[in-house]
């Protein structure tokens, strides 16, 4: 359900291309841990038939000792190569499984890395069914969903681990591409997976998996333009957003805030966490990462504003309507 987050393991699979990733783990394992505990015994067995040390010991090899050890040796040898040949051989179908092959009837979303948040497309042949949101995918449960993936600045990376592995973002490059499917309805917490900087740590997001009808249903909500506030507080904190440096980064869609340089608060108040995955989006932390976003996330481009407590208010009061 919305709101209450999967378990976060590449061994906690919830789709096709996971589960093969999860497989692959498995047999990995169980195969090395066989292996370590044949040592393990060996070893042990070695200990215990150790001989105590003689003044005169044998300078001659004998011949049976030595050809036993020979043939041990060599099945070792043997054993090793055809489980390295083994592990190659399921490496090779695993990537082959979960290659990227463009579906169809898949869902395109393009996904932008900045530092330090995710700034998300849904891609449509028809520009006014596009819809832009950030640092929270939703996908409809049981559809590919292929993920164009770029940046706008360093190298970061995509992982989400339950659903597959991790695919890097890197400037300057053609768009990269992903390809993931969700079998298991659930919220999903994502991760930036390669170091980009001071809030690497802090530059997450969330994927939603929904039946195909609360994915529409969604959809359709996210391409509705904000609608004007009625109450007096919330139209003084429009006023004020509209008439500060808030327009200069962010866009409000149908306001003469029309920016890209910030995520769009179209629907602000819809999302689960602000400031990629962050902080929970409640009121009292809304207007903490408006007054004090430099504390909360040095080096972020979003600044501290210092509104008084009133115009505070006001501003919050309005960015709770938009839904």
């Amino acid at each position: 359900m919305i709101g209450e987050f999967q378990p976060s393991s590449i061994l906690d699979a919830a789709g096709p291309f996971s589960n093969h990733i999860e497989n692959l783990w498995w047999g990995y394992f169980i195969v090395l841990m066989t292996v370590f505990g044949i040592v393990m015994i060996v070893l042990l067995m070695a200990l215990f038939k150790r001989r105590p040390p003689t003044a005169d010991p044998d300078v001659i090899p004998n011949a049976t000792a030595e050809r036993r050890t020979l043939n041990a040796v060599s099945v070792s040898v043997v054993i090793t190569a055809i489980l390295l040949f083994g592990f190659l051989v399921s490496s090779v179908l695993t990537g082959k499984a979960i290659a990227t092959v463009d579906d169809p009837t898949a869902v395109h979303i393009q996904v932008t890395g900045n530092q330090w948040w995710w700034d998300i497309q849904y891609q449509d042949s028809t520009p006014a069914r596009m819809v832009r949101t950030a640092n929270e995918i939703h996908v409809p449960v049981g559809r590919p969903v292929m993920l164009q993936l770029k940046s706008n600045d360093v190298i970061h990376s995509f992982w989400v681990p339950n659903l597959m592995g991790k695919r890097d973002l890197i400037p300057g490059k053609d768009v990269n591409t992903l390809l993931l499917q969700v079998d298991q309805a659930g919220t999903y917490r994502g991760q930036c997976a390669e170091f980009c900087g001071h809030e690497h740590a802090k530059m997450a997001f969330f994927l939603v998996a929904q039946s195909p009808q609360e994915f529409e249903s969604w959809m359709n909500d996210q391409r509705r333009p904000a609608v004007d506030p009625t109450g007096n507080e919330a139209q003084t904190g429009q006023h004020i957003f509209l008439t500060t440096t808030c327009v200069m980064c962010h866009q409000i869609r149908v306001t003469i805030a029309a920016a890209s340089t910030g995520p769009d608060l179209t629907h602000i108040a819809g999302r689960l966490r602000l400031a990629s995955g962050t902080l929970s989006n409640t009121p009292q932390n809304l207007g903490d990462w408006i007054n004090h976003a430099q504390q909360i996330k040095p080096g972020a481009k979003m600044p501290s504003h210092r509104l008084s407590s009133d115009d505070l208010n006001a501003v919050v009061a309005y960015l709770e309507t938009l839904k």
